[in-house]
């Protein structure tokens, strides 16, 4: 009795169609399209505080004023509680943003308080740093901390030369 052969992906509930150009399933929601949603998964060691950055070189948004294109840097360093931001699903939440028209201030807070909404961290902080319009360069830092939640203090180890492998 000869196997029969499944598509790829055919075992992903998320698939219902097929691709014509790919002859095979697509997923519900293409990972090509921006979302406003942002996934969570449970944090694997909700009992640690830990750092997680995540580094975001290309965000894009429209000036609510002229229609250009602003662009950030956005870094944000997150110590999780009982949820993680999945990363798929954070490159398109930030994708989303690309055609609206959004003030750098009102954008960034924005992105903070969406994260707090849907993960609930203990602490959250986004520094952008948006790049020069009209020969001025913008950062913003908007923060948030859990109520009640305070940081373990910092601990500094001894420093050493950076290793790269090369010849003194």
């Amino acid at each position: 009795m000869a196997k029969s052969k499944k598509p790829v992906g055919a075992a992903n509930a998320a698939a219902t169609a097929v691709s014509p150009a790919l002859s095979r399933p697509v997923p519900q929601n293409p990972p090509s399209a921006p979302s406003k949603t942002l996934h969570v998964f449970p944090n694997p060691t909700p009992q640690r505080d830990y750092a997680i950055q995540f580094q975001i070189p290309e965000f894009t948004c429209l000036c609510p004023l002229t229609g250009q294109p602003d662009f950030a840097h956005f870094t944000i360093d997150m110590v999780a509680d009982a949820l993680c931001i999945e990363l798929k699903s954070l490159k398109m939440y930030m994708w989303s943003f690309r055609n609206e028209g959004a003030f750098h201030e009102k954008v960034s807070n924005d992105i903070v308080d969406e994260i707090v909404r849907v993960a609930q961290p203990r602490f959250v902080r986004l520094t952008a740093r948006w790049y020069v319009r009209g020969g001025i360069f913008t950062s913003v830092v908007a923060e948030h901390r859990q109520k009640g939640w305070k940081p373990l203090p910092a601990i500094t180890l001894p420093g050493h030369p950076q290793a790269n492998g090369l010849p003194a």
